[in-house]
């Protein structure tokens, strides 16, 4: 190809990952603050995967009138895609090369933990030539900011999942059925628990309150068997239980094989499982009708995965604000000369967050950034759940109530159950 003048330096908005509330407001708010500063912006299609084919012309040259309104908008104007430039160092250089012949100066990539790390490479490649910043997104809410900042796109995504589960909750008490809703979450269970607390979820189960213990599948279905039948000694005929999507990635691999099948259980570019081929709302809903059926309980199960509705939402008044701030801000910092920062806004202030200093020893990647159990926060979720507690079997009238919903004797209700709390308790 002939090469372009370069004339003007240029400022590049590459996004990877799934797709999260507040994408385009992050672009609009760097491609007008870079423009301001006499830069050119390109935005590169689908994230790194044409840049890793050396392909020169998949990018938009944006200008301000492209952008200016476009923060309203759910998804992404550039698209995005999960390609992995870090697994080849062909694929690698080819993204430096195509960067260096467009004369692209910055490097602001939006994403995950995989995108910061692939941007962090790319700067490493190119020998600190290009300078490189990364917004941190993610509805997960999982990579590692200080306790209390939301990723951008998390807050839409509880807002509209909350809303979800609102309606499911009126179906349920309508039909008369307990829903089983698995949320999006790979390691943590941020968003499911923050929709299963906001929306009044009878039960919401995450993988960080088995504190690192080994999560079966057989455990998690006799957490909930153990509350729809207290529910049912309750009188309550139906209910919503949330389930984070992360239980499955902390399963052992040969229990999902079991599950799922060898031909089921796949990887993504990034060496992920990829959960959302994994029907666990319909594997759960099955076990619990097969456990209801010998039991001798009448009791309607429904599975619903809830996660694809919430990417591309329109981003609520939270993200639009939230996301103006870090596109700014991402902008202001490489224009100051430093380079391979994750960039967050705490309280009222920009602050950069060196990748080095969030860095996993042992993956390279970001660290994730898991529930805290001993919070009050999820103490006091857990307070307004359906779950058995040691009172239920101090009490031989609990009990014993307990034991009849179930249409079994004493003795075997504990048998099945009491380690539950046990377990709970550490």
């Amino acid at each position: 190809m002939s090469t372009q003048e370069k004339v003007v330096e240029r400022l590049g908005i590459c996004v990877g990952g799934g797709p999260a509330p507040g994408i385009n407001g992050v672009i609009a708010a760097v491609t007008i603050e870079a423009i301001n500063n006499g830069l050119e912006v390109v935005g590169f299609i689908e994230g790194f995967k044409y840049l890793m084919a050396k392909d020169y012309t998949k990018f938009k040259t944006l200008k301000i009138s492209d952008v200016s309104r476009i923060h309203f908008q759910g998804g992404s104007v550039l698209r995005t895609s999960r390609s992995n430039p870090t697994k080849n160092p062909v694929h690698l250089q080819n993204c430096v090369d195509v960067l260096s012949e467009l004369n692209v100066k910055y490097l602001v990539t939006i994403g995950g933990d995989d995108t910061a790390f692939s941007s962090m490479s790319i700067a490493k490649a190119a020998d600190n030539k290009i300078k490189v910043c990364h917004v941190p997104k993610t509805i997960d809410n999982d990579l590692p900011l200080p306790n209390g900042i939301p990723t951008f796109g998390y807050q839409t995504a509880r807002e509209v999942g909350t809303n979800i589960l609102r309606n499911l909750s009126e179906d349920a008490k309508t039909a008369g059925r307990f829903f089983i809703v698995v949320a999006m979450g790979r390691n943590a269970g941020h968003l499911a628990l923050g929709i299963g607390k906001s929306a009044g979820a009878q039960l919401t189960i995450i993988p960080e309150e088995f504190h690192g213990s080994k999560i079966t599948f057989n455990r998690v279905c006799d957490i909930i068997e153990s509350t729809v039948i207290k529910r049912l000694a309750k009188g309550k005929d139906h209910g919503v239980v949330v389930l984070a999507e992360g239980l499955l990635e902390h399963m052992d691999q040969e229990d999902l094989i079991t599950m799922f099948g060898q031909e089921n259980v796949k990887l993504d570019p990034h060496g992920h499982i990829l959960l959302a081929e994994l029907d666990f709302g319909k594997q759960i809903r099955d076990e619990l009708r097969s456990r209801a059926s010998k039991r001798g309980i009448s009791v309607n199960f429904t599975e619903k995965n809830l996660g694809y509705e919430l990417r591309c939402a329109p981003p609520n008044a939270y993200d639009r604000e939230y996301t103006r701030d870090l596109g700014y801000g991402a902008v202001s910092y490489l224009l100051s000369g430093r380079s391979g920062a994750l960039i967050s806004f705490q309280g009222t202030s920009m602050v950069p967050m060196d990748f080095e200093d969030i860095k996993d020893p042992k993956t390279g990647k970001a660290r994730v950034r898991m529930v805290d159990c001993d919070s009050e926060g999820f103490k006091v979720a857990v307070k307004y759940m359906i779950r058995l507690s040691a009172k239920d079997f101090n009490n031989p009238q609990k009990l014993q109530i307990l034991a009849q919903a179930g249409k079994t004797t004493e003795e075997e209700f504990k048998k099945q159950f009491e380690y539950l709390v046990h377990s709970e308790a550490h």
